[in-house]
């Protein structure tokens, strides 16, 4: 992990490079990057320099038969419509972007430019896309499918924690996705007789006022939304379930490694190297509103079996068996 960010960082440099001849045509392709987060955050996580993998596995050269626009939020999710717009003043090809936000800033600032999701929960229902199959607009891409993560992750931690009887969902307002994630969550929990918390935060220090908040409300662990800054901040947040000793489970492995219980989802880098080949495909002519919608086939589980130790948790052996790795 620690070799393959080390190089990713490096890479960075050359990511958004200028001009370069192409090979195969006039110039090269201008690919937009829209991502909340900062460019720092696509680096250290990978996603940026999985996209270029995926570039480079399907022939492309960066800088010469491509190059990257990369606008970041750092984020602020109310930075994203000027950064959008501003890649719309571009004339950029095609843009590669993040997250519910990031998509929602494209649509009010284009039609016309091609777009290609990494990250999205619900793109019928967040409006992009009239179907997963023929999504009819200008945005297709791949899809987080996270409105089923939550009942799993819910599930999860039942098994980890059998005596488990008020959980907490960390959200963050300005998601709009999340609302439709909380009520699936909600409603498993109250077949199985659970108490569910909302615990809202948009900043760090947010995040850390509603630990001490759950703790007080005797909760017994929490589940947090997949959201572009909470990965960004992944370290921060399970830092202070650490601190409250609040056994955590996310939908990224970031929370995992970084101290959090446990973690369930699809791989999102995966997604990123995934997305060039909907990149490939509209640079050669395909249109955006022909291409459906790709949903994760497979789902990752990681287990912090430190974390649990600390926690003074003893796992199932069944639940350390179904675990794609676990973290001594």
């Amino acid at each position: 992990m620690t070799t393959r960010r080390t190089f990713l960082v490096a890479l960075g440099a050359g990511l958004l490079g200028g001009p370069g001849v192409s090979l195969a045509q006039s110039r090269p392709a201008r690919i937009g990057f829209l991502y909340v987060g900062s460019r720092q955050s696509a680096l250290d996580t990978g996603r940026l320099g999985a996209f270029v993998q995926g570039m480079t596995e399907l022939h492309y050269v960066e800088g010469t038969s491509f190059i990257i626009e990369g606008r970041f939020g750092d984020g602020k999710v109310e930075r994203l419509g000027a950064l959008a717009a501003e890649l719309v003043r571009l004339k950029v090809d095609v843009i590669v972007a993040t997250g519910t936000p990031s998509l929602r800033a494209l649509q009010h600032s284009t039609t016309t430019i091609p777009v290609v999701s990494t990250v999205t929960a619900d793109p019928i229902g967040d409006g992009f896309a009239a179907t997963l199959a023929r999504p009819s607009g200008n945005i297709t891409g791949l899809t987080l499918s996270a409105g089923d993560l939550g009942p799993k992750q819910l599930e999860l931690l039942r098994t980890a924690m059998p005596q488990l009887a008020r959980v907490a969902v960390l959200t963050r307002s300005q998601n709009p996705a999340h609302p439709r994630q909380v009520v699936r969550i909600m409603s498993v929990a109250q077949k199985v007789g659970m108490q569910v918390m909302l615990a809202e935060a948009v900043t760090v220090d947010e995040v850390e006022r509603e630990f001490a908040t759950l703790t007080k409300a005797r909760v017994g662990a929490v589940i947090v939304l997949a959201d572009t800054l909470f990965v960004q901040e992944s370290r921060a947040i399970a830092t202070q379930a650490t601190r409250y000793r609040m056994p955590l489970i996310g939908g990224n492995p970031e929370f995992c490694e970084a101290g959090g219980l446990m973690s369930y989802g699809a791989n999102l880098n995966d997604n990123f190297r995934r997305a060039a080949t909907y990149v490939d495909k509209i640079l050669k002519g395909a249109r955006p509103s022909d291409l459906p919608f790709e949903q994760p086939t497979r789902y990752s589980l990681l287990i912090n079996r430190k974390s649990a130790i600390a926690l003074g948790l003893t796992l199932p052996q069944a639940l350390l068996i179904q675990a794609d790795e676990v973290i001594q």
